[in-house]
């Protein structure tokens, strides 16, 4: 025996269920207890124990007689019962009417001869489904509330959950809220329509390159071929076969080696290009220059001075390069923050200042040559470059104007496709715009490649 601090027993209930049948007896039986002294289990309810029957059923076929057949009973929803009489006595549902509503039994359907009626509920709401938590209501007891759907990200999979429980960064909850599934991955893949369409596109104008440089070669001692530095319009078109085939690096799941090649070639590459044409662009300034009378423009006429500013120009990347490697160098990241359904696997810059220190210098690059080129349009010289150089960075500039705002405002796929679109565009555009019009004399007008037709209209 044992007593409270206050000297009272420890309390004891017994837990019992009374059931009031038709004949006006009472019938109770006990489903458990209580017991404040056992410290392990002092709630205890028998499980097994039957709320309703047999005595509900006893009490129903002792009120209504032989008139109603009840077959069986089936649970049709939470705490529901279908019972089945038969349908040709009409005094038969007369009767299980009332006794249904005497003993405060609600009913849900009533169809033919088949009845469906809820049995009593001790609590005030119905329990919560797994997906769902419990929410209180203002007001009211404690066991009175609400079910609220979990929210994107939470699950619970358990019935009356009083929280629910947050995914992990790397999984999302499913459609139901029951269960955390792994996130979609995110990244600009050679099976997606946009990557393959961005693959097949770099493959061709590479592959038009490599023919336009065969045919410079075939016609290497052409007037058309040699004007303005042949070996520059060599360097100008393996760099742009370079820049087509960089793309492919920033196409499929980032690794490691790719994150540190793509940047790093890219500006090394694109710079040697845009630095050509600059080369080009001031070869004919300086050879306009260099036919007036005493004109000390003579001694730099040849191909010192365009060797000089291809390479002054790339060492000033590739030193860029060399530094944005050493301190913060690329790396493949996941971004779990953006989207909620999806991981966007990434390269982070490890330092943005330094890719668009690139962006810069070849802007500023490519902004000479167009001012460069727009000096020279007007010189006398059949087969002038400037014209065509002063479009190409034209479209140039306007191209990488539009990629920094775009680029910003994008993520996931949708970035790296940016600049992949922004590289080709440019570098097609530098492409066509120098070169074609070369296609164009050597196939439709070959007359004018001619060394005697040139001297004389000359």
């Amino acid at each position: 025996m044992s007593f409270k601090a206050n000297g009272d027993p420890p309390a004891r209930f017994d837990i019992v269920k009374w059931l009031f049948l038709n004949n006006g007896s009472t019938v109770s039986r006990k489903v458990g207890s209580f017991d404040e002294s056992n410290e392990e289990n002092q709630l205890y309810i028998n499980s097994s124990a039957d709320w309703w029957s047999p005595y509900f059923s006893e009490g129903l076929e002792t009120f209504i007689g032989n008139q109603v057949y009840i077959s069986h009973k089936v649970a049709m929803s939470y705490h529901s019962t279908m019972i089945l009489f038969p349908s040709e006595d009409s005094s038969c549902l007369s009767t299980l009417l009332k006794y249904l509503n005497y003993k405060s039994i609600f009913l849900t359907q009533i169809e033919r001869n088949v009845i469906i009626f809820k049995m009593p509920r001790s609590l005030c709401s119905e329990p919560c489904s797994p997906g769902y938590r419990k929410s209180k209501i203002e007001g009211e007891p404690p066991c009175c509330y609400d079910c609220v759907q979990c929210g994107d990200g939470e699950m619970s999979n358990t019935t009356d959950a009083v929280t629910c429980v947050k995914c992990p960064e790397d999984q999302k909850s499913n459609r139901q809220k029951t269960d955390c599934v792994p996130k979609a991955l995110n990244y600009l893949s050679y099976m997606d329509t946009l990557g393959a369409s961005l693959a097949s596109a770099a493959i061709i104008l590479f592959i038009t390159a490599s023919v336009v440089m065969g045919i410079f070669v075939k016609y290497w001692e052409t007037p058309i071929v040699r004007a303005n530095n042949q070996n520059l319009s060599c360097l100008l078109l393996i760099s742009l076969m370079l820049c087509f085939l960089c793309t492919l690096l920033f196409i499929g799941r980032p690794t490691q080696i790719c994150c540190l090649l793509r940047q790093v070639t890219f500006g090394i590459v694109f710079t040697s290009s845009v630095s050509s044409v600059l080369a080009k662009t001031l070869t004919v300034i300086i050879a306009f220059n260099a036919t007036k009378p005493g004109s000390k423009a003579t001694r730099y006429v040849g191909t010192q001075l365009s060797i000089f500013i291809v390479s002054a120009c790339s060492l000033g990347v590739t030193l860029i390069c060399v530094v944005w490697m050493a301190s913060s160098p690329p790396f493949p990241d996941a971004d779990t923050f953006s989207e909620t359904d999806t991981i966007i696997l990434l390269c982070n810059e490890g330092s943005i200042i330094f890719f668009f220190c690139i962006i810069g210098y070849i802007g500023t690059m490519a902004l000479l040559s167009f001012i460069a080129a727009f000096l020279a349009k007007d010189f006398p010289d059949r087969f002038n470059e400037a014209k065509n150089i002063t479009f190409s960075m034209l479209g140039f500039c306007s191209v990488w104007g539009a990629f920094v705002p775009a680029y910003l405002s994008s993520k996931g796929s949708r970035m790296v496709a940016v600049e992949i679109f922004a590289i080709l565009s440019s570098s097609a555009g530098l492409f066509g715009c120098i070169f074609a019009p070369k296609l164009y004399i050597i196939f439709l007008r070959p007359e004018l490649n001619i060394r005697e037709t040139v001297v004389k209209r000359s």
